[in-house]
Order: C-alpha cells, then structure tokens, then sequence
C-alpha cells in the first residue's frame, strides 16, 4: 500500500490516513466489488495503533464513504457507486479548505466545557445575570413605545444612537468627534473584523501586545498578515520597542487595548501615550485603540484615551457595551475618519445589511439616561468587591505559588504560576474539580501564567473556584 504518514504536518494521522483511503476509493485504487483492508491488517500494514485505524474509518463512515457489518467486514458504501449514485459531501476537507482560521483548540475546549457543564467560570469576559441591568433595560422596553423603523437602518448605524455616543465618548472619554464618524458594530469583534479585513492585505505586519486577547484571534492569521509582539509591564508597552518593530519589519498597524488590558490589568501611562501618538505621527502608522474597560476605573477617576489626544486623525478608535452593560445588545463602535467608515460601512452593509435597529433603539434609551450612569457606579463598586475577593482567595489558597498585579480596573487578574507544571493538565484537573480558566499560552508566548475573570461569578464562587484551582495545581506532578 504506497501511503506515507507526514508526522510533521499539522493534520492528524487518523486524517491522513482517512484521505488517503477516500482518495483511494474515488480513483480506483479500492475496487467496489471487494472488501477494504480490516482495522488489524491496516494498523500492521502501516505500523500503527489499531485505534488510529479505528479513528480513520469513524471518519470515512460518518462521510457515508463506508459501511461496517460486525462479521463482514468494511465495505465501500453502495450509495456510492449504487443504483442512486448519491454521494456525501467530503464536509471535513471543506473544513480544513476554508480560509477563516478556527479558534485555537484549547478555546474551543474551554467553550464546550462552559457550556455544557455546570462549572465555576474564571474564564469567560462577561458579566454575570447580575451586574446586567435588566430592570433599567426593561423599563425601556416595557414603558416606552418603539419608535424606529423595522426595515434597513442607516449603513452606519442609527444616526440618533450615533449622535448620543457622540455626547457619550466626549463627557466619559474626552473624544471630539461626530455621527457621520461613527460606525455601529455588532460588538467589538466585529469591528477587529472590519478592519483587518479592509484595511490590510496579506503580508502586511502588525504590532499587537503580548500578552493580549488578540494573541487568540485567528482574524488575522485568516487573512495571511504577519504578527509581531510588544511585550506589556504594569504600565503597558514600551514605545522604544514599537520603533524597533518599524524598523524591522515595516508595521503597518499597532492594535493596543491599553486601558485594564486584558489579561493582565495593565494601564498605559500618560507619558507612553505621548510617546506612541508621537510615532505614529511621525511614521504614518495607524493605532487602533480597544477600548472596552475605561470606565471601570475603581477609583472613579476619568482616563484620557489616544484618541482624545489624537490631534492627526491616526487613532480608530473601538468600544463597545458588551463589557459594561450586556453582551447579548450586540452594540460597539467605530470612530475615525470618515472616509475609513464609509469603506467599513460598506463592508458591514455586505455582511448584514446593517445593525438590528431595535437593539439599537434600546441602547440610546439607556445611553443617554441617567440610569447608565447609576448603573456603571454600581457596576465598578461590585467589580471592586469581586476583585478584592479573588486577591483574597489567591493568597488564602496559592500563597507562595503565583505572582499577580492589582489590576485598578477591568474584570481580569493576571497571574503567574510559581511551579513548573504541564498546563494540559492543570486545565484537565481544574475541569474535573468543576472550575474553568484560560491558560496563558492562548493569550501571550511566555509559558507558565493563567487568566483569571472576576465579573462572571458572584464572590463565594469565585473563593470557591481559587481553591479548586488550587487542588488541582497541587495534585499535578511538576513538569520539568
């Protein structure tokens, strides 16, 4: 049998071994009238384990390419070659074809495991049902008539929503700006998309933080750009090496979530942010500013954005509600200059037509009442609760084994694990003991760290989660 196993390739055995045989059956190779070889003889044959034979022919029969009889054998599918000559869809290789990246396994893992089992979530960014302000939403929806229109809406939005972030980001984040500015987004995600999608082109290098949430995004692998990182300390990155990144490497963009970074907390201070506006100045390079967590600043005090410093228009700025009021709205944003939102809108208008303008709807209604800003007060006083009870819990149960920096804001506590260990193993054993996080190696290149989410289980969760964590790390073997 002339097959050979690629080991160096990223594809599973089974999978190899899986096309080969499909390859097989469609050029002849495997006649129809005869058996194929049985899982012993093919696992002999090609010096494999039996269950990588086993795993191959799962996947042929799931495509309908086979059949199994116990006390027959494995035979071609009739529907193939059959009477009805009908023949499945090779699904998986349409898979494997697509240009958009999945997500990275170990986030896909946690994912499913969020999902479908009942554990304490240290993982996930968003709120919990509590800290969401259902009453407020619903008074909007239940006392107030919807006076928008039900068919397409502004390509870029709303403009009555895009003239209320207006008044917003100027009175909370000190940003000039003006509807005709603005794109609505279903998210900040959405947003990422837009702009990798139409404001690079495969080959062009990026800068983002390492670590950061966008270490875990494949929206840029998925389009062929190349990634290089600005290491993050407790006060951001370090200008002086964006320069350097320049002068290598010709970065066309720098992505920064500055503000209560996530994972690690950090905040960008002031004299960075002179000096990253001043680069990017002198060398054209845009920034684009992730916003999400400035206003959870637990001492209340006002941060000044890039983009409120931004004398040259080189700042796209992106933020959202998803963090601070409810992920479910679907609403963030996009402001730059208005020939950039124009091409974005009409990326977005390809995608969806526009943004639902109900949720829309509801969101200026709250934006622009007094309850959204009893609502953030509330909202930093029980983030500063659950952020003291996770400090709390880490040098109650993990004294002596990891390291962290207070974060002054935000929902993510960033801590280093002071032991060698496998980190497979570590997410394996937390899962058993019903608790979820994210393991450093999705979110930066340095090995040996964890992400913490404080704003999606209540205190006692979160106490009980840490010393969960804690038996599993301690139950694992060092890995040196």
């Amino acid at each position: 049998m002339d097959w050979k196993l690629d080991r160096k390739a990223k594809k599973a055995i089974y999978k190899q071994l899986a096309q080969f045989i499909e390859k097989g059956i469609a050029d002849g190779t495997f006649p129809p009238d005869k058996p194929l070889p049985s899982e012993r003889y093919l696992a002999s044959a090609l010096h494999l384990n039996r269950s990588t034979v086993v795993h191959a022919y799962d996947e042929l029969e799931s495509m309908g390419l086979i059949e199994r009889t116990r006390g027959s054998g494995t035979t071609i599918s009739k529907d193939i070659w059959g009477i009805t000559k009908k023949r499945i869809p090779s699904w998986n290789r349409y898979i494997e074809a697509g240009s958009f990246l999945p997500s990275q396994p170990v986030t896909q893992k946690i994912r499913k495991e969020a999902n479908e089992h009942k554990l304490i979530n240290l993982a996930s960014g968003e709120l919990s049902e509590e800290l969401f302000p259902k009453r407020f939403l619903s008074g909007i929806t239940s006392t107030r008539s919807f006076i928008g229109s039900l068919g397409y809406d502004h390509p870029q939005g709303n403009e009555i929503l895009r003239s209320t972030i207006t008044k917003h980001v100027e009175k909370s984040r000190g940003i000039e700006t003006n509807p005709s500015s603005i794109l609505i987004t279903s998210g900040a995600q959405q947003a990422l998309h837009l702009i990798v999608q139409c404001l690079l082109k495969p080959g062009d290098a990026i800068a983002i933080e390492d670590p950061s949430y966008n270490y875990n995004l494949p929206i840029f692998r998925s389009v062929g750009i190349q990634i290089h990182y600005l290491p993050v300390d407790k006060d951001g990155i370090n200008p002086e090496e964006l320069q350097s990144l320049y002068k290598k490497h010709r970065i066309k963009m720098i992505f920064l979530n500055p503000y209560f970074q996530n994972p690690t907390g950090s905040l960008l201070n002031q004299k960075k942010k002179e000096a990253i506006l001043d680069i990017s100045s002198k060398l054209g390079i845009p920034v684009v500013e992730d916003d999400p967590y400035s206003l959870t600043a637990f001492s209340g005090e006002k941060i000044s954005t890039l983009k409120s410093m931004d004398t040259n228009g080189n700042v796209l700025y992106i933020s959202s509600l998803s963090k601070i009021v409810a992920s479910g709205l679907r609403i963030g944003w996009i402001i730059g200059p208005t020939s950039v939102i124009e091409r974005l809108s009409d990326a977005k208008q390809q995608i969806d037509f526009g943004h639902s303008s109900y949720t829309q709807w509801v969101a200026n209604d709250f934006l622009e009442s007094e309850n959204f800003h009893i609502h953030i007060k509330r909202l930093m006083k029980e983030l500063e609760k659950r952020r003291d009870r996770i400090i709390k819990s880490l040098d109650t149960y993990l004294k002596d084994l990891v390291e962290y920096s207070i974060p002054q804001g935000g929902i993510h506590i960033w801590c280093k694990i002071l032991k060698n260990y496998n980190e497979t193993q570590l997410l394996e054993e937390s899962i058993k003991r019903g608790v979820i996080f994210v393991p450093g190696s999705t979110l930066g290149s340095k090995d040996g760290f964890v992400r913490f989410t404080f704003a999606k289980e209540d205190e006692d969760s979160i106490d009980e989660g840490i010393k969960r964590f804690a038996e599993a790390l301690n139950s694992i073997q060092m890995d040196v």
